[in-house]
C-alpha cells in the first residue's frame, strides 16, 4: 500500500509539476515519499510563489507612491485579487468537508493552484509596474486616466 500511495503521489507531482517553474519545487518532488511531504513541498511553492508575488507588489507600490490616486486603486486591485483567488479555489473545491471530499491530496493540489494564480498574477503585477517604471504606455503619459 506505501508503495501505490508513493507512486500515484509522485504521478501526480509529475503531472502537476509540468506547470510549475520552480526547481525547487522539482528537486523537493523528486525526493518526497510520503503523500505528506509532497503536499509540503507544494505547500512550499506556493510560498516562493506568494514571496515573489509580495516583491514585485512592493516595488509596484514604490514606483506609484507619488502618485497617491495610483497607489489606492494599486490597493484595492489587490485586496479584490486576493479575494477572487480564494473564491475560486472555493469554487474550484466546493465541499464544505475538504478532506473527506478530496481526500490527501487537496493540501498539494490548493497549493499548486495558489503558486500557479501567484504566477499569473505577478506578471500582471510586472505589466503595471512596467506602467510605472515610464515604459510604453506609461499611465503619465496616456489621455485616459
Amino acid at each position: 500500500m506505501r508503495t501505490y500511495l508513493i507512486l500515484i503521489g509522485c504521478l501526480f507531482v509529475t503531472h502537476l509539476g509540468t506547470a510549475q517553474e520552480s526547481p525547487d519545487f522539482h528537486a523537493c518532488g523528486d525526493k518526497a515519499t510520503t503523500q505528506m511531504a509532497i503536499n509540503a513541498c507544494a505547500g512550499d511553492e506556493a510560498k516562493r510563489a506568494d514571496a515573489e508575488l509580495n516583491r514585485v507588489y512592493g516595488q509596484l507600490l514604490l514606483k506609484a507612491e507619488k502618485d497617491p490616486v495610483a497607489t489606492a486603486k494599486i490597493k484595492a486591485a489587490e485586496k479584490l485579487w486576493i479575494a477572487y483567488r480564494d473564491a475560486y479555489i472555493e469554487a474550484m473545491y466546493p465541499a464544505e468537508d475538504k478532506q473527506a471530499a478530496y481526500g490527501t491530496m487537496y493540501s498539494m493540489e490548493t497549493s499548486l493552484l495558489i503558486a500557479k494564480m501567484s504566477r499569473q498574477h505577478t506578471s500582471a503585477l510586472k505589466e503595471l509596474l512596467r506602467q510605472h517604471d515610464g515604459g510604453e504606455g506609461n499611465p503619465s503619459k496616456s489621455p485616459i486616466r
